[in-house]
């Protein structure tokens, strides 16, 4: 498990914050759209925790980048499939990343 690597700033972040229903189907789609990500344009990474609730900070160049993913028509199904399957609720925050810094211990 590592961090992103991400640019100096400023690029910007979109955080997805959602509670899942029992679908065994989640992992599968999940992971296809994990590798569809990664080949966008301006994707720059992403970080994912989930207990109760699941976080996935994804980090883009611009917001140019995160509209053009957005509108991916794969991406759109798979939102279709949230909405319908996958997620009680979720909620999405775009933010711009002004400033960062970090401390790399030994893990």
């Amino acid at each position: 498990m590592s961090f992103s690597n991400t640019p100096t700033p400023p690029y910007y972040a979109v955080i997805f914050t959602s509670i899942k229903n029992e679908d065994t189907e989640y992992e599968k789609m999940a992971k296809q759209i994990l590798n569809l990500v990664q080949n966008q344009p301006g994707f720059l990474g992403i970080e994912s925790a989930r207990e109760e609730i699941g976080i996935s900070v994804s980090y883009w160049e611009n917001l140019e980048a995160i509209a053009n993913w957005k509108g991916n028509f794969e991406h759109q199904i798979a939102q279709k499939l949230g909405k319908e399957k996958f997620y009680k609720s979720y909620k999405v925050r775009i933010c711009k990343v002004e400033r960062d810094y970090d401390f790399i211990g030994s893990l």
